[in-house]
Order: structure tokens, then sequence, then C-alpha cells
């Protein structure tokens, strides 16, 4: 067997810090969101958004509740410009909404971003250049002091560029690019230069980005690097500390919650990890992370459909079924013990003390999201009981009764061994009929007449009701007259006595299907015959008493 080269890669340096505090915090809050998907989302895609498009997509934003929207690069192309021009010149911003530019630490760069944002209320020019050993030696070729300066001289810029619009509505963010790939202590010097170039003060904080721009660490050593740096840097009340994860190595969602717990203020994300490579960190999952633990996002995600549907027109971009909480197949089972253990707890749940969700195998309750319950649990091959009966039940109002859904389970299992695919509802409920309600042979129940012998409706004795029936069978025809103590005693009694076949009910159940008054009945039964043999049979009617001989008719018919 052929071995990967594992020795070509050096661990990721752990941080020299103690009494770190962030493992015993909890996120009891959430934090300052900023949605990138209109900037670092929109450059990841093949094909990139129109101007239309990331009106939609930024509209789409505001409705979700986001208050930071970094909404482009618009130095970078002739759309961004347009687009950001096209969302001031329209008034498409709303008050309480601060939209956020990106640009390179160059002077043509930052004057163009400042034309692009000039007549907006409330912007953030977000400043960035690369500070990683990497970039500094093999891409820019510099040393620490020249990266820095790059820094400094960005900064001084903006900071006068904003102080010559007189739009006290500008604020600043700065991002030492590659943070995961610079040494901490250098880290913290570029951003003290450039906060004593802004004048940072808590009346007017600065926001310090530290990316993980290349996820390259376990998610625990990130947030000893954000602790460090909150524990490190000066003024700590003139600086919000954001992160902006990318998921290299799947786990940014977790970067971002550790950075919170480790002192974070602000988190960047775009909706459905969408971005450079593997993608940014998942607002979606994050805040649906906060809901599930009972605390508010501060985002709504109430109508997830809608927000999926606006995503993959803008973007062209799918969404994975199995992507947690808006996948398609996410509040689906097909697991037999899942779909049991599901269908039990929705039936438990108005019975939750204070109102609590608690379904098993559903971190949420579905509704919460736009989502229904229709979907939960889905049939296949490796379906059980529980879930055909949940299908039915929720769907049809059939309630099989416990004692006769393993037998119903086999015959569904056979057709979906057989056609190897997934059964609708639709077919599950007309398999139902095939099997039980249906069959007409080899009994067939021709004619059924069911009166009272006294017209003393207090009488109790065995012999109260009598019925006439006429029963076609392979081998004949044959009428009865019987009496019993209800309908189906006394067909059971008349057909016993004139076929020979010796048989006794078993079990049975009955209830109707639907809550109107011309709402009709079903009954289920299970007999068992003197040679051994056990049969279920289901029958409907608008009358439950036939309802229920119909039903031994199906047990008959499915005798083995």
């Amino acid at each position: 067997m052929k071995k990967m080269n594992f020795q070509k890669y050096a661990a990721y340096p752990s941080v020299d810090i103690s009494a770190r505090s962030w493992p015993d915090k909890t996120i009891t809050k959430a934090p300052i969101w900023s949605s990138v998907d209109l900037r670092d989302g929109n450059q990841a895609l093949p094909i990139p958004m129109s101007v239309a498009e990331k009106v939609a997509m930024f509209q789409l934003l505001v409705s979700v509740g986001f208050k930071e929207i970094e909404v482009g690069f618009p130095s970078a192309s002739a759309t961004e410009f347009a687009f950001v021009r096209r969302l001031v010149n329209d008034g498409l911003i709303p008050d309480d909404v601060t939209i956020q530019v990106l640009t390179q630490a160059r002077e043509h760069l930052i004057r163009k971003t400042f034309d692009a944002i000039k007549g907006a209320k409330h912007a953030i020019v977000h400043l960035y250049n690369s500070t990683s050993r990497l970039q500094r030696d093999v891409v820019f070729r510099k040393n620490r002091e020249e990266i820095k300066a790059i820094a400094i001289e960005g900064t001084a810029l903006v900071r006068r560029l904003k102080d010559e619009s007189g739009n006290a509505g500008i604020r600043f963010e700065y991002s030492p690019e590659s943070f995961t790939g610079t040494e901490l202590d250098y880290a913290l010097d570029v951003c003290h230069a450039v906060m004593d170039t802004w004048g940072a003060s808590a009346s007017d904080k600065i926001i310090l980005n530290l990316p993980s721009t290349v996820e390259m660490s376990l998610p625990n050593i990130y947030a000893d690097r954000i602790e460090w740096f909150c524990r490190n840097i000066k003024n700590r009340d003139a600086v919000l500390i954001s992160v902006h994860a990318h998921n290299d190595r799947g786990t940014a969602v977790a970067t971002a919650e550790l950075a919170v717990m480790a002192g974070a203020d602000r988190v960047e994300g775009a909706l459905f990890g969408n971005g450079e490579r593997c993608g940014n960190m998942d607002i979606v999952i994050m805040a649906l992370n906060l809901f599930s633990q009972g605390v508010d996002p501060e985002l709504d995600f109430s109508d997830l459909p809608r927000i999926r549907e606006v995503y993959r027109r803008c973007t062209r971009m799918d969404i994975h079924p199995r992507h947690p909480y808006a996948g398609d197949l996410v509040y689906t089972a097909f697991s037999g013990s899942h779909q049991d253990a599901i269908s039990k707890g929705m039936k438990a749940q108005p019975q939750s003390p204070g109102g609590l969700w608690a379904v098993p195998y559903l971190p949420i309750d579905p509704q919460d999201v736009g989502c229904n319950y229709e979907a939960i649990v889905r049939i296949n091959s490796q379906s059980g009981k529980g879930g055909v009966a949940y299908v039915l039940e929720k769907d049809y109002g059939i309630q099989i009764p416990k004692w006769m859904q393993p037998d119903f389970a086999e015959v569904v299992q056979a057709v979906a061994d057989t056609t190897g695919v997934e059964l609708s509802p639709d077919q599950i409920h007309e398999l139902f009929h095939a099997e039980y309600v249906k069959l007409r042979e080899p009994v067939s129940l021709k004619k059924c007449h069911i009166r009272w012998e006294d017209e003393d409706l207090e009488r109790l004795d065995e012999e109260a009701t009598a019925i006439t029936c006429i029963v076609q069978t392979k081998e004949k025809e044959f009428s009865f007259d019987a009496q019993g103590n209800g309908p189906l005693d006394a067909f059971v009694k008349g057909f016993i006595r004139e076929s020979g076949l010796e048989f006794s009910v078993d079990d049975y159940a009955e209830h109707s299907i639907g809550h109107s008054a011309g709402a009709l009945a079903i009954a289920y039964i299970r007999i068992g015959c003197a040679d051994g043999r056990i049969s279920y049979g289901a029958g409907i009617d608008s009358n439950i008493s036939l309802a229920s001989i119909k039903a031994t008719v199906s047990a008959l018919n499915r005798l083995p």
C-alpha cells in the first residue's frame, strides 16, 4: 500500500498562554454579525453576481437582520463600484445598516473606495495587507518593518480621507491578512501601530479583524491566539476584536465559536459557508447553534426555504442535502429506530415540561426555520415499522395499532427492497389500501344487513344483534343469518358455521379518519386460526360495524 508523505508537513505551533479562560466560558449573547456574502462570497463564485443579483442578495441579508454587510471591493471592478453606487444612489441602505467595503492598502485603491461610498450615511472602510511570514518572504519579499509601514500608510490615508469627507458615519476596520500565519507578537505590533495612527479610543473604536484566512490549526489553538491577543492589546476598550474564519480544515464554525468564547466581539461569515476554497464560516450554522441553546441569534432564519431560494438564484450554488439546519434531508429519518423515536417524541411534545423542545434526533423544531414535518420520516429499505406508521398517521390519519405495525412494515420493506428506491407517502398509502382494503379474493362480501332483534336498546345478552350476509368464495356463494353480541361477533359466528374455518378475533382497534360528521371509520383486526395461522386485516366504511366486518374479510383473504 502506498503511504502518503505526511513528513512534508510541519505541526502548527501552540500558543504560550497560561491559565487560559475560554474553556470555561459559554456564549450567552450573539456576537456582532457581519455578512461577507457580497464580497468574499461573490469573489469565489465561478460566475460572479450581477448588479441586480447583488441587490437581491443585499435585500435578503437586510431582511435576515444583518446590520453590517460587506458589499464588495469597489476598487476591483466596474461592477463592484456600480453596485455600491446603486445602493447609495437608490437609497437602498436602511438607516440602521452599515455597509462595509474592502480595499488593499494602496493609495489609488483607497481613493476609489471613498468615491464609491460617497453619500452613504454609515460605512466601514476595511483595509488589509498580508502580514504572514510566508507572504512576507515569498510574495512581497519585505521585512517586518516594511510590511508594517504599508499598514501605517494605508491607515493614515483612510483617516485623512474620512476627515476630509466630514462623514462621521465612516468607521475603520483593519485586517492583518493571514493572521493564522503571522507571529503573534508581530501581529500585535502591527495592530498597535494601526491603532496609534488612527487615534483609536473608546469613543472612536477601531475594528481589528484577525482572520483565519487559511485554517491551519485546531480551533482551540485559534482560540488561544484570540485570548492571547485580547489580553495583550492595549486600550482594549478602544477596539472591537473581529474574526473571519475560513473552512480549510472543516472546522470554521467551531473556530468562530471558540474565538467568541476567547473574547472576540464580532464575527464575519457568509450564508451557507460560501467563500474562497472550502468557504467562509457559515453564519446560518453558527446562528442556529446559538438558537438551539436558547440564545437569541439576533438574525431571523425563520424562513430558510426562502433564504435558500434567493441564495441559489443569486449565486448559482447549491446547498448540500446534509447541510446542518438547511439541507433537504436534515429533518428526515430513514432508519427504523430513529423513525420510531421521532414519532413517539412528536406525540409526547405537547406534554414537554415548560414547552421546551424535546424530540429525539431533532435538535430544533423544523417549523422554527420554516420547514415542516412532512419529510421528517421517509421510507426506504432501511425504515422500520414506526416510520411507516408515522407517515400514514401524519399524512392520512390512518393510525395502525402497534400490534399490526410489523405486518405492514414487512410489506413495505419487501417493496422497498425490490425497487431499491424511496417510497413516497402516496405510494405507502396506496400500498396499505392494496394490501388490506381492496382485497376481494378469495372471500368477497356481497351483502350485509345488520339489525337489532329487540327494541330494548338496554338489552345486554349475547344475541342482541342479528346479521344477514351473502359471501362469495372461490368454491361457492353462501348466505347466512347469525346473531351475536355485536355485528362483528355475529358475522364471525355465521361465517365459521357456514365455511367450517375455525378462527377467533384476537385483537381489534378502530377510529374515525378525520373529525367531520361524515368522516369514514377504519377498523383493524387480527385473527388466529385453530391450526396456528395468524392474519391481519383492515376495513374502511362510513359505518364502523361494516368497517369491522370488512376488516375481518380482509384478514381472511390474507391468511397464509
